[in-house]
């Protein structure tokens, strides 16, 4: 009836569908991801629970259903079951949609699939796009200055998420077939492993197939090369792939993000291969009985892996002390923004960097590539790294507890859980349920993003219109 107060109900459930998800998102994208993500870990764990997932049809034990699921909607890694004995096929395919789901981000696969229904791209599902590529926005609205994706962008960006997971995944697993085929494997087996290994390494999981791990593939340098080329590019961020499929050849045209994020991953990466030959060279578990060719090639490949990849060509508790101290530490630092990887972002590393320079040198502002960084993206990386930090020690602290097992095994497992990386010294398989639910939570804060989950916690956000007096306490 005109003049009704009461609106029209729509005429179609995906119209129905759209003007409900329209409604839940409107005051916080970020509690919708938290949801989603909570639904998606849920659903999961029933099918994961379901006897078809499991080879003998038994019903796995709830915490390793609900681990599973996390892990695999978190594109973790971890396992607390043997990945490539205890699941059916069925259980397996759970596995690989799982982790290209979460890998592309449950903000972004929500705007893909609003695309779908609705067949346009509102400003709505714009903004939810813009805040899982840039949490800037979701923190304090949108921002104009150095921002790694405009607005009217994102449609194209969308389109670069869908493309990109999967040329990149099927590249993988075209340069995969082949050496699989080598070791002896049937033509059906040998495809559907290049498919699983191919998802594993882009969204950065780790999962492996087979039941030796890469133990076949240890000495295999093109099958090796391969997961890091899939483990690199997914690290990379969908931001940076989207500018660099634009516009490669043009690095003057780069907004900042993109060269702070390259600029530290390579910085990193070469950190990483410098401190593994100098820890592990004389390692007889690891490197010590290497060539140094192939002492170089592995310290490669475990740089790239630790930075959230967690595949390992040999057994993670072999390393020394130091070593496992070292990838504790480019394991909580992970990869790039809006990427596959977890961690607290390369960027937010260089941003602390910066701003030490900048302290050091007398300078009141950031400056990076020419281009000067406000200082609420100071704010935002310290919120990030202390955030992190409390989450890994409220974590260590708990299963050390639980478990009595030595602080560096136990360090390195929740350090691993909270950045996604999935490697694992042994400890994860060996936890009680107790542990178990314990570094699920610590996955599941990891992924979500610490600046997700802090602005999905406030209730409101209040303008503060005065000013208190100014006081400046002793530092240091």
């Amino acid at each position: 009836m005109a003049g009704s107060a009461f609106a029209p109900r729509p005429t179609s459930w995906y119209a129905w569908l759209r003007d409900s998800v329209d409604g839940l998102v409107r005051r916080s994208p970020s509690r919708f991801a938290i949801l989603v993500f909570t639904a998606l870990v849920l659903v999961f764990t029933l099918l994961f629970s379901l006897p078809i997932a499991t080879v003998d049809r038994s019903i796995t034990p709830l915490h390793d259903a609900l681990f599973t699921a996390v892990s695999v909607i978190c594109v973790t890694g971890l396992a607390t079951v043997d990945m490539a004995t205890h699941w059916s096929a069925f259980g397996n395919v759970l596995v690989v949609v799982g982790v290209n789901i979460g890998g592309v981000g449950v903000l972004t696969l929500a705007s893909l699939m609003g695309m779908v229904i609705s067949r346009r791209l509102g400003l709505r599902a714009r903004l939810m796009a813009a805040s899982d590529t840039n949490p800037s926005r979701i923190h304090a609205g949108p921002v104009n200055e150095g921002q790694a994706i405009r607005l009217g962008e994102v449609g194209n960006l969308l389109v670069t998420v869908a493309i990109s997971a999967f040329v990149i995944e099927l590249v993988v697993a075209a340069l995969l077939f082949p050496r699989i085929l080598a070791v002896g494997t049937p033509a059906g087996e040998a495809l559907w492993q290049s498919v699983y290994y191919a998802a594993m390494a882009f969204t950065n999981s780790g999962f492996s197939p087979n039941v030796g791990g890469l133990t076949p593939f240890a000495g295999d340098y093109w099958f090796l090369s391969a997961l890091m080329l899939g483990a690199f590019l997914g690290s990379l961020g969908f931001p940076v792939i989207y500018t660099l499929a634009r516009g490669w050849r043009s690095p003057r045209r780069w907004s900042l993000h993109v060269k702070l994020t390259l600029f530290t991953t390579v910085a990193l990466l070469v950190a990483g291969i410098a401190t593994y030959l100098l820890l592990e060279f004389d390692n007889p578990k690891t490197f010590g009985s290497l060539s140094a060719g192939d002492a170089i090639f592995q310290s490669l490949f475990l740089s790239v892996m630790t930075r959230s990849g967690g595949f390992a060509t040999f057994d993670i508790s072999d390393l020394n002390g130091a070593s496992l101290l070292a990838t504790d530490m480019l394991m909580f630092i992970g990869g790039g923004s809006a990427s596959t990887a977890g961690g607290i972002k390369v960027t937010t590393l260089a941003i602390l960097f910066l701003a030490a320079f900048a302290e050091a040198s007398g300078r009141t502002q950031m400056e990076a590539f020419g281009r000067r960084i406000p200082g609420d993206i100071l704010r935002l990386a310290v919120s990030v790294v202390l955030w992190g930090a409390t989450t890994v020690a409220v974590s260590t602290i708990l299963i050390l507890q639980i478990s009595q097992a030595p602080l560096d095994l136990v360090l390195f497992d929740v350090i691993s859980a909270f950045a996604t990386c999935g490697l694992s010294t042994g400890l994860t398989a060996e936890l009680s349920p107790a542990g178990v639910y314990v570094l699920a939570a610590t996955m599941f804060l990891g992924r979500i993003g610490t600046v997700t989950l802090a602005a999905a916690l406030a209730a409101s956000q209040s303008r503060q219109l005065f000013s208190r007096p100014e006081e400046r306490p002793i530092v240091g």
